[in-house]
């Protein structure tokens, strides 16, 4: 005869920095008391916080820009900035530890806890929207976007993914936005095995993602990029993505 356990009910398995948690939270505030100078700004951790001019007081959105493999913080910032700019969107641009993201080299681990530490201090500097963060991303970036995007989407509620290989949440949380572009003449990661793949499993998973093609290979054109932030910015757009 079996005997029932006598143990208190397991607890709930922890989700932390290996599982590609962050806990970085932006601050309920009204208005900043002193809103950053205009310019690129060096955080901890060799992160760059780029602030656009104009930038109010008042909660702003933000958007967290991932390098590719072998790229820099500065080279993410390119992508995004032009209409970032122009609709006054804050970039925090991370770099990461190794010459790529840590889940394609071993497993989630140090870039996230370095993501974490460099958006503590940027929602100490900006005051952001509550539900204004995104997260964007090109090549290994985009990768590590929607991994960390889908992981941590009561944080992120848009994913902006340019020519992703893969995605690998070990976890998922919310339900962001999704916007991926992809060249069809990508010859570093093809878009038969990228995301003609991911595209169709996202949206099976019930995500709803806005899909874009274009003629060229391994890139993130620039009406491409200023598309994202429109579609990110505008949900319901009264003028089309692309112009």
């Amino acid at each position: 005869m079996t005997t029932p356990e006598r143990s208190r009910p397991h607890a709930e398995p922890e989700e932390g920095v290996r599982h590609g948690r962050l806990s970085a939270r932006p601050v309920a505030v009204l208005r900043a008391a002193s809103p950053p100078e205009p310019g690129t700004h060096r955080l901890d951790g060799r992160a760059l916080l780029h602030v656009p001019p104009g930038l109010g007081a008042g909660p702003a959105p933000l958007a967290v820009v991932l390098h590719g493999a072998g790229g820099t913080a500065e080279q993410a910032l390119e992508w995004l900035a032009p209409e970032a700019a122009r609709l006054g969107v804050p970039l925090l641009a991370p770099q990461a530890v190794s010459a790529t993201w840590d889940v394609i080299v071993g497993g989630y681990g140090a870039d996230v806890s370095r993501i974490d530490a460099t958006l503590e201090e940027a929602f100490a500097r900006v005051a952001v929207e509550l539900g204004g963060v995104a997260v964007a991303g090109f090549s290994d970036g985009a990768s590590y976007a929607l991994s960390l995007g889908l992981a941590n989407g009561d944080l992120f509620h848009a994913v902006l993914a340019f020519s992703p290989g893969f995605m690998a949440p070990m976890i998922r949380h919310g339900r962001p936005r999704v916007f991926v572009s992809h060249g069809i003449s990508d010859r570093v990661l093809p878009i038969d095995r990228c995301s003609r793949r991911l595209v169709p499993e996202l949206r099976d998973g019930g995500y709803d993602v806005t899909y874009e093609e274009f003629r060229g290979g391994h890139r993130v054109p620039p009406e491409v990029a200023a598309a994202a932030v429109r579609w990110w910015r505008n949900p319901t757009p009264d003028e089309p993505l692309f112009m």
